[in-house]
């Protein structure tokens, strides 16, 4: 079974291509700002940008939903923001991913179930075209001002990790396409 999470800063278009990508490939697909609990989007509405220690209980619930559908045989995308290492490996290895650098600050190689199941699509673009998205966006808990903490945050993905990363300054349908190919060409 494949799993995907589209990741990349808020307003890259994480959960728009998840969803048409999901529906493209006929998969499942979670956005994980589903899942957020109340005291999360009550911080970020507020302008604060959540912390490590939000974002893991968080992470792990998603964690646990991506294992659930791996178990039962069911291909799945995410679209979750996963901006730092230590968040990926959450995804992938639940708590155990908490400690995936070692002492030297480098990460680790974690072995769980979905160890290389998850291929990470890392949504990248300039913070003034996503800053414009961002300000045409309504009725969502996360303010544009929460941008540059984001970008702060932000670790993209890098080897051995196991992810592409697709420019945002394309069309959703080329963006969807350009995944498609990949996934196809890599899972079957």
């Amino acid at each position: 079974m494949t799993l995907l999470v589209v990741m990349g800063v808020s307003g890259s278009g994480k959960s728009t291509v998840g969803s048409h990508l999901a529906k493209k490939l006929g998969w499942k697909f979670y956005d994980g700002d589903d899942y957020h609990p109340e005291e999360n989007r009550k911080k970020m509405a507020e302008g604060i940008p959540l912390n490590d220690q939000d974002r893991i209980p968080w992470l792990c619930h998603l964690h646990d939903i991506l294992m659930r559908e791996h178990a039962s045989g069911q291909n799945t995308v995410l679209a979750c923001s996963a901006l730092k290492k230590m968040y990926r490996c959450v995804l992938e290895n639940g708590e155990a991913g908490i400690n995936c650098q070692n002492s030297s600050g480098q990460p680790e190689e974690q072995e769980g179930p979905a160890s290389r199941k998850i291929l990470f699509i890392h949504l990248d673009g300039p913070m003034d075209l996503i800053a414009q998205r961002l300000a045409k966006r309504r009725g969502h808990f996360m303010p544009p001002e929460l941008l540059v903490s984001q970008f702060d945050a932000l670790e993209a993905p890098s080897a051995p990790e196991n992810f592409i990363t697709v420019s945002l300054e394309k069309s959703v349908s080329d963006i969807v396409s350009i995944t498609e190919e990949y996934v196809r060409n890599r899972y079957g």
